[in-house]
């Protein structure tokens, strides 16, 4: 089992002091609007590679008005192991990692700690710009492979500064050669790791009886087809150079791909199903990421569900907590009341977020 047995807080958004000891039980963090339960969520999302589940800076983390910079420390223990984690920021720099006492890597942090999450900004993830779909499965192949996050880090370097030569209308092949050779390298790899992602998505879907829907899952591309070889992209990007000059941007590579998904029992495409249809999916997907993890590595990742219950009527909602408990998930969930979590009775541990004077407070309910 995966889970995070202590959590402290310092300085961070509206958390001035806060301490949580854990038993390891899926975790019910209830309280008003504005509280603070979010920011206690996006912590524990910061104890993966990334900018944690709001994608924000590092600076915009800290708490107001001070803005000293924020620490968060924890005990993480998986399959018999401990590890002592903590992650800081000091005014406004970029954040670092600390592992049993010595200096670490964002990606070392990923080979321990496989975290995945579900917020109420991704229930327009059928319906808004490819980006966001681009986003959400990456996250999903970087729960597979801590080394998306650096193919994905390279591939965008790269890109960007080839985009600069296009924009300037730079013509000499000299100056691309370099950029394209790590653009289709990196590219091949970010393009290999939604491949699996997805099929592990899938076979995760056909081998479980659930009471969320299916989906169907498909990997396009704006246009055209996404080279199937690094040598193929490194030729691709080189034969669209001039093409690329008039539209001053990479017109072919990963960042052109899209996630297509479908209800797969209505055989209707995920942008038009109804709002509680598409809430069902992305639960389905994030469970599926969860059972594929745990047959892959043996132990389900840590899940984050920030007002997982809007849109789900008390019979899903059971549902989703039996699938939770049956995965031996440590899920951190957050509602406005403890009645949204009722389903669950002792199955969970209950934490009550409030706030007084300006300060957020986390205590055992």
């Amino acid at each position: 089992m995966l889970a995070l047995t202590s959590l402290k807080l310092s300085h961070f958004r509206s958390h001035k002091r806060a301490q949580m000891a854990l038993d390891g039980r899926p975790v019910a963090l209830h309280g008003p609007n504005g509280a603070g339960k979010t920011n206690v969520i996006e912590a524990v999302s910061l104890f993966s590679p990334g900018r944690g589940l709001r994608r924000a800076s590092a600076a915009d983390m800290t708490r107001r008005p001070e803005a000293l910079g924020w620490k968060l420390t924890g005990v993480l223990e998986t399959q018999g192991k401990r590890y002592e984690i903590e992650t800081w920021s000091e005014s406004g720099a970029a954040r670092q990692v600390r592992l049993d006492g010595k200096s670490a890597s964002q990606i070392a942090l990923g080979q321990i700690a496989r975290v995945v999450w579900l917020i109420p900004a991704m229930d327009r993830l059928w319906i808004e710009g490819a980006e966001g779909r681009r986003r959400f499965l990456d996250r999903i192949a970087l729960s597979f492979d801590p080394g998306h996050a650096e193919a994905s880090l390279t591939y965008d370097k790269a890109m960007r500064e080839r985009n600069r030569l296009l924009k300037d209308e730079v013509r000499d092949a000299h100056w691309y050669g370099a950029l394209e050779q790590q653009m289709a390298a990196a590219g091949h790899r970010i393009h290999q790791g939604r491949v699996a992602a997805l099929d592990h998505l899938r076979r995760a879907q056909n081998d479980a009886e659930t009471a969320f829907p299916t989906a169907e899952l498909d990997l396009i591309q704006s246009e055209g087809e996404m080279p199937e070889t690094e040598a193929d992209l490194r030729e691709a990007l080189q034969e669209s150079r001039f093409r690329d000059i008039a539209a001053g941007r990479a017109l072919v590579g990963p960042h052109r791909s899209d996630l297509y998904g479908v209800y797969a029992a209505k055989c209707v495409p995920a942008k038009d199903c109804s709002t509680g249809e598409q809430k069902a999916l992305l639960i389905s997907l994030i469970l599926a990421n969860a059972r594929a993890l745990s047959g892959l590595i043996g132990t389900p990742p840590i899940l984050l569900l920030d007002e997982v219950s809007a849109h789900l009527d008390a019979g899903r909602r059971a549902a989703l907590y039996d699938e939770i408990c049956a995965l031996s998930a440590q899920a951190w969930m957050t509602g406005t009341g403890p009645e949204l979590f009722a389903e669950l009775g002792d199955r969970a541990q209950y934490l009550s977020v409030t706030e007084a004077d300006g300060l957020s407070q986390v205590s055992p309910a």
